[in-house]
């Protein structure tokens, strides 16, 4: 069944690279318990089916970092990039992305999360087997406020223009 508005993410976790250690966040992967990182918060995050690939290298990542700055003047308190690969790879995305500090790069290896959601979907004909669909939410304390589910090979609602007009 396929999250939607009005309901509380699922239980989950969900790896980020971490550039610099700080008190409680070890340099390097470290993985953390969704419920607890949304409590209290409005996070805008956005799904999508892979690091690297040309949509999401070219339009979805960029857009929230160059909107990043109007999306917090909304109440906006993180922003989360989540795909299935992993935090190594998402870290060196981010980086590549100029999104570090900026766009917490999510890592969902096994699409264990996405699959809680029921916004996995099947790539395997691509050779890239089980991934995210692409999508945005906004989330205020573990609540779904909005919810922009993109059918098959579209980028016309989970952008980051779309989630700004909607924070």
């Amino acid at each position: 069944m396929t999250i939607k508005i009005g309901d509380t993410l699922p239980e989950g976790s969900l790896s980020e690279f971490i550039e610099t250690a700080t008190e409680g966040c070890a340099l390097g992967p470290n993985t953390f318990q969704v419920a607890e990182l949304v409590k209290g918060k409005k996070i805008a995050i956005f799904g999508l089916p892979g690091a690297y690939t040309p949509t999401c290298s070219a339009q979805h990542v960029p857009g929230y970092v160059q909107h990043a700055d109007a999306l917090k003047a909304k109440g906006v308190d993180e922003i989360w990039c989540i795909s299935v690969n992993d935090a190594f790879v998402m870290g060196a995305w981010g980086r590549d992305q100029h999104a570090t500090g900026i766009v917490r790069m999510m890592a969902d290896g096994n699409a264990d999360f996405s699959k809680a959601l029921g916004l996995d979907a099947d790539f395997s004909k691509f050779g890239m087997g089980t991934r995210s669909q692409r999508y945005s939410m906004l989330v205020e304390n573990g609540v779904v406020t909005q919810l922009n589910v993109e059918q098959g090979g579209k980028f016309e609602v989970s952008n980051a223009e779309t989630m700004l007009s909607q924070a």
